[in-house]
């Protein structure tokens, strides 16, 4: 094993926390059970707030980025797991509270790690990433609240041309639902519409104050903006149906009534990926192996060096990143 290797690091610079490269030893990672040398990482929102410093994610300095990861066991002091296992990390306080998959090699807890999916290589598990993820478990509870299923009406995904925007859009419309993309930005429509969306709405008719019950139109949706466009999505929803929120790329107030509950009986259901169960984690990652094709996950995937994190995490809190951006940590 390398003895130094390289890592990007959050630490406090001019009174706020932002990353850089930094060289690392073993004997820097936390004293955790199982060292895993990781070959993949990823790109979400919550990353790019935590490495541009737009966004305070790292509950404590300094602290290593990244919500992913997917790698080999190299040492392991639990029973549960051996050298050579193949995993998958989402979530589990990683970059916020505990150090996160943009190193080479990280130490962590036994109980994070999900054994890889036998459907997925170490680098499909990070195309498909939190984000996709994330959009699993969005899926899951619209399908289990029951209002999706049955007809023809819309279900709506905001943030569309996002991780989780693209993911839940592949898997809605495999799974059969008529699904309308929510984007700001016109020169995606053919990507979304190669994913499976069939109707559009410009995000600004989503972005503005309306009222606090509007026509019903959405069976379903998955946010993944918040603020105004959450407040709008639910008093559009239709009589019993449900809204799935699992983001705030938009703002994390919520100017909107009760009336939509009272009155059209309609849920809000919070998506957290973040410290969901074991059982929660392998029913999300058995939807992604039966819902997501492998040809389309590569199709919305780009492959970029470690090196390129501080730019490309610019650009994702600046909504210039499309689709899912996949890390080699070893360049």
């Amino acid at each position: 094993m390398a003895e130094r290797f390289r890592a990007m690091v959050i630490d406090d610079e001019g009174g706020k926390p932002v990353g850089a490269f930094r060289e690392l030893t073993l004997t820097d990672l936390p004293d955790h059970d199982v060292l895993v040398e990781v070959h993949f990482s990823t790109l979400n929102y919550k990353d790019g707030l935590a490495v541009t410093g737009k966004g305070r994610i790292a509950r404590r300095l300094p602290m290593v980025g990244g919500v992913d990861l997917s790698g080999i066991v190299v040492e392991s002091r639990s029973p549960d797991w051996k050298p050579g296992d193949k995993v998958v990390v989402n979530g589990w306080g990683l970059s916020e509270t505990e150090w996160g998959g943009y190193s080479r090699f990280q130490r962590l807890k036994p109980e994070w790690l999900t054994r890889l999916p036998e459907a997925f290589t170490l680098e499909e598990s990070m195309a498909v990433g939190t984000a996709g993820y994330t959009a699993a478990l969005a899926v899951q509870a619209l399908e289990a609240w029951g209002t999706i299923t049955g007809d023809s009406r819309e279900v709506l995904v905001t943030g569309a041309a996002g991780g989780v925007g693209s993911v839940a859009i592949k898997l809605l419309a495999r799974r059969g639902y008529t699904v309308t993309a929510s984007t700001g930005r016109p020169e995606t429509h053919d990507y979304l519409s190669a994913l499976g969306a069939k109707n559009f709405i410009d995000r600004s008719s989503l972005s503005e104050k309306g009222g606090a019950l509007q026509k019903e139109r959405w069976a379903g949706a998955i946010d993944s903006v918040g603020s105004t466009t959450l407040a709008n999505v639910l008093a559009q929803t239709v009589q019993g149906g449900a809204v799935a929120a699992c983001g705030l790329a938009g703002g994390a107030d919520l100017p909107a009534t009760v009336m939509p509950h009272i009155l059209r009986g309609v849920a809000l259901l919070g998506i957290d990926s973040v410290m969901a169960s074991h059982e929660r984690h392998d029913k999300a990652w058995a939807l992604l192996a039966e819902s997501l094709d492998r040809q389309q996950l590569a199709r919305m995937t780009r492959h970029e060096p470690l090196s390129r994190l501080p730019e490309l995490a610019q650009d994702i809190v600046a909504g210039k990143v499309r689709g899912r951006v996949v890390f080699d940590i070893s360049q």
